[in-house]
């Protein structure tokens, strides 16, 4: 007989302190990764969790617009045009292939190209495209493809096509402004991207009422209000095109300027370029805006600035008259004239205007040295040029690429420093660009100060504030105005000694101006021949000169001076246009 087993009961007992033992252990275990999770490590594995959950998005500032008055009225001349780039953050994308066809089935793009993006390791945002409409936009956001978003950007808009194109430059597909104002202004124009930090989904959507989101809005950028008149602009650009393809030039520039402010009203060059078609453009050459970047040799416009200056060192008077031998001989060079200056013989200060005297300006220099050419007389006349005058020195207008234009030093340098200087007399052996020479011609009509010149004449912040530019002033006595007094009447009677408008009555308004033609010099020194360029300086006004008008055409080869066959006709047709259009004030007496 077997007798009974009294330690079953035990074994079990054991077995179950055993096995809550180890469940007690796993209890524990959990209990401590818990904590070390939860409380020891809490901060580290929520920041694994939002940075999986929580994003941050730029929001693109509105671009600034610039605006020109049209007929007394502010109107837009470069805009801004909303669309859309699509994105895609791969880390999101299921089905890859799928999703390509999708998007490029709306966008027009390549499938196997977005595939191929949308596979990139180590990045969350990859773009996709550019500059697609809100239709295809809508369109996209209609498939909720996980990953897929769009980011609205603006893009700028010209609606006066080329007008002005090379003071307004382009903005690039980055959205950084380029050349002109565009470049000038990038900062005020660009304004301050806002910023969006919000929690999303799964498929990286924002969840809209998720209290962590936090949005910085965008601040726009500044507007701009330019100094040009949109009529006298479009007028500027037409009549350079067809001035510069009748001389059969390369190229010109013209300008018209506010004597009394600094302001610019009009500034062209031709050839130019579309700005919203920049990416068309092969020659850079065309972004540049040459009125203010491409200084040139001016030629006789130059006798105007010579005769001021000397005038105002009182060592000639209006009435002065001095035998001209029509030559002069310095270094051992012969300085002389065209053939139509009459021979030798008693002139006046309007003869040498007037005959565009070589000789004569020549003479003014050597009167500012006592009789001759000397150190005194440089000194002095480079003073003018460069200090009244402010030639050699970049304006400060709001453009980029500047140029600064070449006056060359006083100093007696051992290589003909006396010829050099009677050369710049007479616009030879210096460089200036359009811009340049409007405000010096500016100052020498205007009374004698000298304002910078300007394309600006507002910004208008945010908020709304008006900023309006006030005339800066950088020189006050760059001639008294007396000398203004006597130089206008000259200027005009050597228009009306060479009326290229018959029967233009000039008891009604003043047209005054002066020719120039000026050899281009060759790379390694010295001038071409047969190779000019023609410019023209003048003034139109009633009582007093309201527009300076500058003119520069490059290379003309169509027959006579370049000065006269060339820039002059541009300047007549501008100065006539400005008075036809009741844009200039009569003479009251």
């Amino acid at each position: 007989m077997a007798l009974p087993n009294t330690h079953t009961p035990i074994k079990a007992v054991s077995r179950v302190r055993l096995g809550y033992g180890v469940l007690l252990v796993i209890i524990a275990i959990f209990g401590v990764r818990l904590f070390y999770v939860q409380v020891i490590r809490y901060n580290h594995y929520k920041t694994a969790a939002l940075s999986d959950q929580l994003k941050q998005y730029e929001i693109p500032a509105t671009r600034g617009v610039i605006k020109a008055s049209d007929n007394g009225q502010l109107v837009p001349i470069v805009l801004n045009q909303k669309l859309y780039t699509l994105y895609g953050d791969p880390s999101y994308i299921k089905n890859l292939d799928k999703t390509a066809n999708q998007l490029s089935a709306i966008t027009g793009g390549t499938a196997t190209k977005y595939a191929a993006l949308l596979k990139t390791k180590d990045t969350r945002y990859v773009v996709l495209a550019k500059k697609l409409t809100p239709e295809q936009k809508d369109k996209i956001i209609k498939l909720k493809l996980p990953g897929i978003g769009t980011v609205a950007q603006d893009y700028r808009t010209y609606p006066q096509g080329t007008l002005a194109a090379q003071i307004l430059g382009f903005v690039d597909d980055g959205g950084t402004g380029r050349y002109g104002l565009e470049e000038y202004f990038n900062k005020q124009l660009t304004g301050t991207p806002g910023s969006l930090k919000a929690i999303t989904d799964i498929n990286g959507i924002p969840l809209a009422s998720s209290p962590s989101n936090t949005e910085v809005p965008a601040k726009k950028g500044d507007d701009i209000v330019t100094t040009l008149d949109l009529a006298m602009q479009q007028q500027v650009e037409t009549t350079l095109k067809k001035g510069v393809e009748q001389s059969k030039a390369s190229g010109g520039s013209a300008v018209i300027f506010d004597p009394k402010t600094g302001a610019v009203k009009a500034m062209a060059n031709y050839p130019s370029y579309d700005p919203s078609q920049y990416f068309n453009v092969d020659n850079a050459q065309l972004f540049q805006n040459a009125a203010v970047s491409q200084p040139i040799e001016v030629g006789s416009t130059m006798k105007t600035l010579t005769t001021a200056a000397a005038l105002d060192q009182g060592v000639i008077t209006p009435n002065t008259t001095y035998y001209d031998p029509s030559h002069w001989t310095v270094d051992q060079f012969n300085i002389t004239n065209i053939e139509e200056d009459g021979g030798a013989g008693t002139k006046s200060i309007a003869d040498i205007l007037n005959l565009s005297l070589n000789t004569g300006a020549t003479w003014e220099l050597m009167q500012m040295g006592g009789g001759q050419i000397n150190l005194k007389a440089r000194t002095a006349w480079y003073d003018y040029m460069t200090n009244h005058y402010r030639l050699g020195k970049a304006t400060g207008i709001e453009q980029g690429y500047e140029a600064d234009g070449y006056i060359p030093t006083p100093k007696d340098n051992g290589a003909g420093i006396n010829l050099t200087y009677a050369n710049t007399a007479f616009g030879q052996a210096l460089t200036a660009t359009p811009i340049q020479m409007a405000a010096a011609l500016g100052a020498v009509v205007n009374g004698g100060t000298y304002y910078q010149p300007t394309l600006i004449a507002q910004t208008i912040d945010s908020s709304g504030k008006v900023s309006n530019r006030a005339p800066k002033v950088l020189e006050k006595n760059a001639v008294s105005p007396a000398v203004t007094q006597a130089i206008l009447p000259i200027l005009d009677y050597v228009v009306q000694k060479h009326n290229f408008y018959p029967g233009f009555d000039h008891s009604k308004y003043l047209v005054g101006g002066k020719t120039g033609t000026a050899q281009i010099a060759k790379p390694g020194g010295g001038y071409y021949d047969e190779l000019f360029n023609g410019t023209y300086a003048g003034v139109v006004g009633g009582d007093s000169a309201q527009y300076v008008i500058v003119v520069f055409i490059e290379k003309p080869t169509n027959a006579g001076y370049a000065g006269t066959a060339a820039a002059q006709p541009v300047f007549g047709s501008i100065a006539h246009m400005l008075i036809d259009e009741s844009l200039v004030t009569p003479k009251t007496h």
